[in-house]
């Protein structure tokens, strides 16, 4: 069976270039600051890992399929602000031009047959107690094959 931790980190470096923003995988992100690693300035995305579903052979053979889901969290402190920010994630990872996926998910040793938006908050960002943090929830499946 296809690992998931090489299909993390190639979704959160996707998020990352077609955003132009820090995503973090399961965690706030940290940048480069000239103290050393800092937290992110707003906006920045979050990549979690969901439950997974697997399908064709037993999961002890190598040739099975994988299909891995992700929560992508934007977060900023505008509503304006992390939508224009999921419009981004979404473009990045689910859109198409000619036919074809607009960006390449180029993982070692596997091949992504399926990549889906299966949950978007649809413009109700969640805005935090405070009224500082404003989120905007997407989840994807990304579905992979062994090349």
């Amino acid at each position: 069976m296809t690992a998931r931790l090489p299909v993390t980190r190639a979704l959160a470096a996707l998020v990352e270039h077609t955003t132009g923003r820090p995503c973090g995988i399961g965690e706030l992100p940290c940048v480069q600051g000239k103290s050393g690693w800092e937290p992110a300035a707003a906006p920045y995305t979050v990549l979690d890992s969901l439950p997974a579903e697997f399908s064709g052979p037993p999961l002890w053979d190598w040739h099975a399929d994988a299909s891995w889901s992700y929560q992508v969290t934007s977060v900023g402190e505008r509503g304006d602000q992390v939508e224009w920010l999921a419009d981004r994630v979404r473009a990045g990872v689910v859109g198409r031009t000619d036919g074809h996926w607009t960006h390449d998910l180029l993982i070692p040793e596997v091949r992504v047959i399926d990549r889906e938006l299966t949950y978007d908050a649809g413009g109700e960002p969640s805005v935090s107690a405070a009224g500082a943090i404003v989120s905007y929830v997407q989840r994807v499946t990304i579905t992979v094959t062994p090349a």
